[in-house]
């Protein structure tokens, strides 16, 4: 019998409250069913210029100003690459307490493409994608699920990270339970 391949693309690490739902929507699959999944690397230099660009006006003018060379690059790109292996780590071991067959990886490209072509390489039958909510570019059909939705030929399930079924269901208020 062939393993019933599920493609997750998650943007941090899943609670185990995450894994269980996840693994809720296939127990009923005769099958063995297998979590493959792709946690995109948070960019380092994004990560500085969002640092930088949180500072206000003020304090920008009561410092002297920061100039890129005095950002270590490397040690910010080491410290994204260590935060999403934990986060990629935290998320396998949730989905294996939740009675997962899980596998998984750090994606550097496009996360859509890198759904797209893990897709192909296990011959998946479904995608879920699990992210916090993104109102503006839901709005215009830029976000993973809705590019994905166009790219690949099995069926997309968008949830939000740390919100049940039924709190997703409510009227989409967004992120409930911190």
């Amino acid at each position: 019998m062939a393993d019933y391949d599920v493609v997750l693309l998650v943007e941090q690490a899943l609670t185990p409250a995450d894994a269980a739902q996840v693994r809720s929507l296939h127990e009923a699959i005769e099958e063995p069913v297998t979590y493959h999944v792709l946690l995109p690397l948070e960019d380092a230099a994004a990560r500085v210029e969002a640092a930088m660009g949180s500072l206000s006006g003020g304090e920008l003018l009561a410092s002297p100003a920061m100039t890129m060379r005095e950002v270590d690059l490397e040690a910010v790109q080491e410290d994204c690459e260590e935060r999403s292996r934990e986060d990629l780590d935290r998320t396998l071991d949730a989905l294996r307490e939740a009675g997962a067959t899980a596998h998984g990886q750090i994606v550097t490209d496009s996360p859509v493409q890198a759904l797209v072509d893990k897709i192909t390489e296990v011959d998946g039958r479904e995608a879920i994608i699990l992210t916090r909510p993104h109102v503006v570019a839901e709005f215009f059909h830029v976000d993973w699920s809705s590019q994905a939705r166009r790219k690949i030929g099995v069926p997309v399930l968008h949830l939000l990270e740390h919100e049940t079924f039924d709190e997703q269901a409510g009227g989409g208020e967004g992120i409930t339970g911190f």
